[in-house]
């Protein structure tokens, strides 16, 4: 766990302005995609204090370690496809890994996925009986300085 000051600060801003603090994660490991739902107690634990582009500080990243990923694996993560089918699908996209997995995920839950931009502050990316998830692929950024500070 990255417990400096700036960490910290990073997380809490992001839960105090987060619409829900519920997530689900997803991520390679041994050639399968994963997916797992957590609340937002695992952050400290799985994110990291990385540097943004373009001047924008330092931001949040979901960028998990394999000791990460068997941690949310015993917090009851599940096979969502084979990395394999999962990478054919990006590169036969216009979309983005973390777009892919959102799709996937919102599918996975009966529900018709829609590329949208609203913000973290105002809904969620799905909802699962009346519970909204954010979610998040590895490699993804939660936030940065530059938003926060807009904010």
């Amino acid at each position: 766990m990255m417990n400096t000051p700036m960490f910290e600060h990073l997380i809490e801003r992001y839960r105090a302005l987060s619409y829900t603090h519920q997530y689900i994660y997803g991520f390679y490991f041994q050639n399968m995609v994963y997916m797992v739902k957590t609340d937002a107690e695992i952050m400290p634990y799985v994110l990291k204090l990385d540097r943004a582009s373009r001047g924008a500080g330092y931001s949040l990243r979901f960028r998990p370690t394999k000791a990460q990923k068997i941690l949310l694996i015993s917090k009851g993560a599940q096979v969502l496809c084979s990395k394999a089918y999962f990478d054919e699908y990006v590169k036969a996209s216009r979309y983005n890994k973390g777009e892919i997995f959102e799709k996937m995920v919102t599918e996975f839950h009966g529900q018709e996925w829609k590329k949208d931009s609203v913000p973290f502050t105002k809904a969620g990316d799905v909802t699962v009986y009346g519970i909204a998830y954010q979610i998040k692929f590895e490699g993804a950024t939660f936030t940065n300085e530059k938003i926060l500070a807009g904010m």
